[in-house]
């Protein structure tokens, strides 16, 4: 039988209870911050999506990024990570097509000042959604959250609810903030086409470095 959550401590001691939470898992939420704010991928999509189109018009997407990790994690708990560790040919085929899908969503608006106004260019809940389960840094991310992580025999809470809404919650604020760094951006830089094309560039050398050494 697998332990229990060490929050249960809450029950008998508030006090008690924080300090054996953040024993228990501090590593774990230190390591999601990390990986989640830093650049990346989604990130950078989401925050070239935010220079071309504004924070509102970026919701769908945003949500279809979390939804789309979310449904990852659930996976990794599931199994795939064995897969993963066992058929490391299989990662490399995800991190290709991740690579060139990842660049035709960041070259998506590279001509939207010319058809603004024939076209919407937003970028989709479904666009979204697909974006974490083929990104390479997803992948090693989840990967070692679970595989390095976790107690040696962690609970079904651990793997099935605390890793999925701990990063959950981590891509709503930060990639919130990405996306708001690039409406920020074009207000003061102006409605520049070298900004929205530069960022777009930015974002696939970043997708391929991550190819390539991740």
């Amino acid at each position: 039988m697998t332990a229990a959550l060490p929050c249960y401590a809450w029950v008998t001691s508030p006090t008690q209870g924080v300090i054996t939470v953040l024993e228990a898992y501090g590593t774990l939420w230190i390591f999601i911050v990390l990986m989640v704010s830093t650049p990346g991928p989604a990130n950078l999509l989401i925050m070239t999506a935010g220079a071309q189109q504004g924070f509102w018009p970026c919701v769908p997407f945003n949500m279809g990024l979390i939804v789309g990790k979310l449904l990852l994690n659930l996976a990794m708990a599931l199994g795939l990570t064995v897969l993963v560790q066992q058929h490391p040919t299989v990662a490399k085929v995800f991190a290709l097509v991740s690579a060139v899908y990842m660049s035709w969503l960041a070259l998506q608006g590279w001509n939207a000042h010319l058809k603004a106004a024939q076209q919407d260019t937003r970028l989709s809940f479904r666009q979204g959604l697909i974006v974490h389960p083929l990104s390479p840094k997803t992948w090693v991310m989840v990967v070692l959250a679970f595989s390095e992580l976790l107690p040696p025999t962690p609970s079904l809470a651990e793997q099935y609810v605390l890793i999925p809404l701990s990063f959950a919650l981590a891509q709503l604020v930060f990639h919130s903030c990405w996306c708001l760094a690039g409406v920020l951006l074009q207000r003061a830089l102006g409605a520049s086409v070298a900004l929205t094309r530069g960022l777009a560039l930015l974002t696939i050398v970043v997708v391929w470095w991550a190819v390539v050494f991740a």
